[in-house]
């Protein structure tokens, strides 16, 4: 959550009007200075990589799922040999007042994490949005008030203390059967 909050910070030819591939190469892309610069002692073990396709299990014909930005962690592959992604992060535009976004932030980010189509190994991922309009408070109250009509009230959002920043929220999900594990969602709501 450090490298998106401090690359977000440096982005600055993005709008709201923008589409959410040209927000996402530019954050993309100030993540990997932030991690160049090697200001925190983790940097040099990680990899900010471009969004790969998925497959929620190894014996599909073809990926099920492409996600915006992937996480390498150098020690994990050292140790374990394991050329996937590390870490997953989901990113989608958001404005708390317009319910077909909020939506789309639950069906197409959230529940392909459920799903196992992002992360289907981990047990932690990651989700960024972009708020269009109003602030990130009121896109997590848009997100939950969506999550709330499903009745998926202990999926909520909640303000974590990931950052000292409130752009930082957090949410636990039950995988979708056959799986009876969980997932937890660290969600960095950035403002323009």
């Amino acid at each position: 959550m450090t490298v998106i909050h401090a690359g977000w910070l440096s982005v600055s030819d993005v709008t709201p009007a923008d589409d959410e591939v040209k927000i996402t190469e530019r954050l993309r892309a100030a993540m990997r200075r932030v991690v160049n610069e090697r200001t925190h002692p983790w940097s040099k073990l990680m990899v900010i990589l471009p969004g790969t396709e998925s497959l929620s299990s190894s014996d599909l014909p073809r990926p099920d799922g492409r996600t915006d930005i992937s996480i390498l962690m150098i020690g994990v592959f050292e140790e374990f040999g394991d050329h996937d992604p590390h870490a997953i992060i989901e990113c989608k535009r958001i404005a708390g007042g317009d319910t077909g976004l909020c939506w789309k932030y639950v069906n197409d980010g959230i529940d392909r994490f459920r799903a196992s189509k992002y992360g289907g190994r981990h047990a932690t991922g990651f989700m960024i949005g972009y708020v269009l309009s109003e602030s990130a408070s009121d896109a997590a109250n848009g997100i939950n008030r969506c999550l709330s009509r499903k009745d998926r009230h202990s999926e909520l959002l909640h303000a974590s203390g990931l950052l000292d920043e409130c752009c930082a929220w957090s949410s636990c999900h039950p995988r979708e059967p056959p799986s009876n594990s969980l997932i937890v969602l660290h969600h960095a709501i950035l403002e323009f």
